[in-house]
């Protein structure tokens, strides 16, 4: 997974850096196939905000918290997206049987289009 981190208006620790990437890296635990992660931390005056995006399969799963620490902003806002995930997950594991016994109900079916000849 590709994790692409900018931090707007500070300068990013090393500390910080490795916490946002220890933090993304658990994601998987919840969704393995998450091809690409962005996490955009931003300053302003008291306000710290945090937004992490993980792209799965069709869809962008955002997070984005606010707080006085840096640090609290990104847990919230990880929290966010582990929620999604899960959310995503279930929703898949609920769409695909269906799709599954369509096709296997397509597979199967006798064709009556066919007119039977006896010999």
């Amino acid at each position: 997974m590709n994790i692409e981190i900018t931090a707007r208006h500070f300068d990013l620790t090393p500390e910080l850096k490795e916490h946002v990437e220890k933090e993304v890296a658990g994601l998987t635990r919840y969704f393995e196939n998450i091809i690409y992660s962005e996490v955009i931390l931003d300053v302003e005056k008291y306000r710290q905000t945090a937004e992490v995006k993980a792209r799965v399969y069709k869809e962008v799963i955002t997070g984005k918290a606010d707080s006085d620490d840096m640090y609290a902003s990104i847990e919230m806002a990880i929290d966010k997206v582990k929620s999604q995930l899960k959310k995503y997950k279930e929703k898949l594991k609920e769409r695909r049987p269906e799709e599954i016994t369509e096709t296997v109900e397509r597979a199967t079916k006798p064709e009556t289009d066919v007119d039977a000849v006896d010999m």
